[in-house]
């Protein structure tokens, strides 16, 4: 197992919460990067505002009209910068005179020792070595916006523009104000988003915890209901977990599968023991008839015959149980069915021919639709002999087996009617169940198991049809199908 699987918890509510809590810190990340960048950006935009009101205000109030000479236009730069002395709340001023001269009000980033008036009056001193860089960029600023750090003053934004009168070049003014107050803000807002954001990251984690406990609680109930029910007790159900939503209809899906579940393990166990006894029955008789002939000290060739013909007959009927069983088991793996083009009406008279040897019934076969059906005859044949065998075994001696053909559209109906005892109505459900015998049925010469139609409904399903027991216009039982994929002659 990779080691980033064995580091990820298995429990789903551990998955929830820890899934619910990167969102949220995902969420809560982007929102930080979001307004401290627009908090930043917001200031930045102010102060460009207000560097070009006071570019303006220098161009318009601290340089001379008409067509002055460069001692003119310092000197009165001078005055104006004279009365706005740069401290921790101004703004830096810089004009910068054609000719060299320099004011400012601030000197000392301009590496100038003492405040004057032009170059001429104030002789440039020294400068650090640390400050050299800062001065020369000062001093050279480009046209427009930039920003320029300064030693143990951080970063300092500056607007540079070139101010002229009549088509002459006056000077050139430089504005700059401190960034220090948006670092500030900045910085405050990751303090607040650091404290605020902990706390609800925090709050998200357990609020998820109890969200994913609460969602999971019914998954919980399902998988140990799902427990119980692999250790063998099918009556478990989980109805009620949930009122509303997904949860309620996986549960409600759940109990129908259980049911269903609970039904097919029934009929398996009373298929088992169904067949078990079917089987027990013959070997009960053989292992009689030996023993009563093992028992007899002179044992005659008339006793040895007896037993014989007792033993081949019940093998006879295990032979057809298990082929029966065998039949049934291969339709259900749907293996059965290979379809053919079948004519009706020649397939119908021969097959009802076959079954007039079933007994002495008044066997009837009214006229029968010209076309072909797209089906298996030989299962078909099965099908209708079982079906026909049946309504043998419930009529007396004389009575009437009837099959009746009709089509309607591409769908054909087979129907055989005797004038028998009939199905009880609350029997006819059922009769097609495995080794089902409704009360009082004969089983004559070793017959009647409960297999025939119980083979006729899984050929009939396997042919994608229906198949169903009614009351018969004779009195007695009628068992029929329909089958699509008639073609009608014509």
């Amino acid at each position: 197992m990779p080691a980033a699987d064995r580091l990820w918890p298995r429990g789903l509510r551990a998955r929830l919460s820890i899934g619910i809590a990167v969102v949220v810190a995902l969420a809560l990340g982007a929102a930080f990067v979001g307004i401290y960048r627009g908090t930043g950006s917001q200031l930045r935009g102010q102060i460009d505002r207000d560097l070009r009101v006071e570019v303006g205000a220098f161009a318009a109030q601290g340089l001379p009209g008409g067509s002055p000479n460069p001692r003119q236009v310092a000197s009165a730069a001078s005055s104006y910068i004279a009365g706005r002395p740069f401290g921790p709340a101004a703004r830096l001023l810089i004009a910068r005179v054609p000719g060299g001269a320099v004011v400012t009000n601030q000197p000392e980033l301009l590496g100038i020792r003492g405040q004057g008036r032009s170059d001429q009056d104030h002789e440039p001193g020294s400068i650090q070595a640390t400050e050299n860089a800062q001065v020369v960029r000062l001093r050279q600023a480009p046209p427009g916006y930039s920003e320029i750090g300064l030693h143990d003053a951080g970063t300092l934004r500056l607007l540079t523009q070139a101010v002229t009168r009549g088509g002459h070049a006056l000077a050139t003014v430089s504005v700059g104000e401190p960034l220090a107050p948006v670092t500030r803000a900045q910085r405050g807002v990751a303090r607040t988003f650091a404290l605020w954001g902990s706390l609800t990251l925090v709050a998200a984690a357990l609020g998820g915890y109890l969200l994913a406990a609460r969602t999971t609680r019914p998954l919980r109930r399902l998988a140990s209901t799902a427990a119980l029910i692999d250790a063998g007790d099918l009556s478990r159900r989980v109805a009620g977990v949930a009122r509303s939503g997904e949860v309620r209809v996986v549960a409600e899906a759940f109990d129908h599968m259980l049911e269903r579940l609970q039904e097919a393990f029934a009929r398996q166990q009373e298929f088992v023991s169904d067949a078990s006894h079917e089987l027990r029955t013959p070997l009960t008789v053989i292992a009689g008839q030996i023993e009563v002939l093992a028992r007899q000290h002179d044992v005659s060739d008339e006793d040895v015959e007896r037993v014989a013909g007792f033993i081949r007959v019940e093998i006879a009927r295990m032979e057809r149980l298990v082929d029966d069983l065998l039949l049934l088991a291969s339709i259900d793996e749907q293996r059965a069915v290979s379809r053919e083009t079948i004519e009706i009406a020649p397939f119908t008279e021969e097959l009802w021919q076959s079954i007039r040897e079933l007994g002495e019934r008044r066997f009837e076969l009214p006229t029968v639709p010209q076309g072909t059906l797209s089906a298996d005859s030989d299962r078909l044949t099965q099908a209708l002999r079982n079906i026909a065998r049946n309504a043998v075994e419930h009529t007396q001696p004389g009575g009437l087996v009837r099959l009746s053909v009709s089509a309607f559209g591409d769908t054909l109906t087979f129907a055989v009617d005797d004038d028998g005892p009939g199905i009880p109505s609350e029997e006819r459900a059922r009769v097609f169940d495995r080794f089902h015998r409704s009360i009082g049925s004969p089983v004559p010469d070793g017959h009647g198991a409960g297999l025939g139609l119980a083979i006729a409904q899984a050929i009939i399903r396997a042919h994608g049809g229906r198949i169903w027991a009614d009351a018969a216009s004779s009195g007695g039982a009628r068992v029929a199908f329909a089958l699509d994929g008639f073609r009608p002659k014509a």
